[in-house]
């Protein structure tokens, strides 16, 4: 068997989505997802363009091969549009690998090790008030993990900040839209460190004052702080057990790696740490993909569906055309462009 075509889907059910599809000489498909926020047609250009000719014809039981062959080969590579479709393309070569065997991926990968995956919720807030009405929503849903984001006094819009609907949650869409007419370009925030460093700590205490030692709080950066200014924050979480800080500089620089744990025992994610992101999907968003996962008791399973449990409906998917949309810009108070 071999390679015969890869399709590149994009489609917006409520956000964008990135979805290559690579269908094999003998009539086995798989999927693999793409996307990347506020830079999606990059990836389905560079998956389109420049990855999916190379691949026909190609052994599609080779999975490790042709990961090395996109990741190694190229003069151009690494950085987070090649990553993207490389990742697309390895899931979806899995994902008929697991079909051929008939099995969920999981279990050609070694097992099940556990019930479920412990899984977290999205829980924010413009004030301390909605955020705990949030988290309290997502403990009713069931969840044992929650990331805590919270307003700043003094500051506007903040990314990753929104007031949930009743009942605690939200869609999540980390891309801002453009209103009908108005020409598209990233919104701009307005952030100050110092003002940040001073009150998530306060908003931290609260949380775990508020639901008590058993819920795991996790918190995200993003990416804003200088690594003497994460290792600051990680101290000062530390009296309210977080599970991690996440993304607290840029990923570029390492140097956090070294410096936070000097000073902190608070865990940094960066790379995988055992729990899972799960935001649930609108019931626009699975019309158009059709998954076999479960969730129950704060743990998501992946299903017993062979391959990686999805299926793309793609005359629902062309009923959604692609919406720019892009991340925001952060600045701070005088106007200096800051780390995203």
């Amino acid at each position: 068997m071999a390679i015969e075509r890869i399709d590149v889907n994009v489609t917006s059910p409520g956000r964008n989505f990135v979805t290559a599809r690579i269908t094999t000489s003998d009539g086995l498909t798989g999927l693999g997802d793409g996307t990347l926020n506020g830079r999606e047609l990059a990836v389905a250009s560079y998956l389109r363009d420049h990855v999916a000719p190379t691949l026909i014809g190609r052994d599609e039981s080779q999975v490790e091969s042709i990961w090395q062959y996109l990741y190694r080969s190229p003069y151009w590579r690494r950085g987070p549009v090649t990553m993207a479709a490389v990742a697309a393309i390895d899931m979806a070569l899995w994902d008929i690998a697991a079909k051929k065997a008939g099995e969920p991926l999981y279990k050609l990968l070694g097992g099940a090790s556990r019930i479920g995956l412990l899984s977290y919720a999205h829980a924010s807030g413009t004030t301390i008030d909605t955020l705990n009405d949030a988290i309290r929503g997502y403990l009713e849903q069931g969840f044992q993990a929650v990331r805590i984001q919270a307003g700043v006094p003094g500051l506007g819009r903040i990314y990753g900040v929104h007031d949930a609907a009743p009942g605690g949650t939200y869609e999540y869409e980390p891309a801002g839209r453009a209103a009908a007419g108005a020409a598209m370009r990233p919104t701009e925030e307005t952030g100050e460190t110092a003002a940040y460093l001073r009150h998530l700590p306060t908003v931290s205490a609260g949380a775990r004052e508020e639901f008590g030692p058993e819920l795991h709080l996790l918190h995200d950066g993003p990416h804003r702080m200088t690594p003497i200014e994460a290792a600051r924050l990680a101290k000062s979480l530390e009296p309210c057990d977080p599970f991690w800080l996440e993304d607290c500089t840029p990923g570029e620089d390492q140097t956090v790696l070294r410096l936070a744990p000097r000073h902190s025992v608070t865990p940094l994610a960066i790379h995988s740490v055992g729990i899972q992101e799960y935001m649930p999907h609108s019931e626009t968003t699975l019309s158009v993909f059709r998954t076999s996962y479960r969730f129950s008791g704060g743990l998501l399973h992946p299903g017993e569906t062979p391959g990686l449990g999805v299926e793309l409906d793609e005359a629902a998917a062309a009923r959604h055309e692609y919406q720019p949309a892009y991340l925001p810009v952060n600045r701070l108070r005088d106007g200096t462009v800051h780390d995203w």
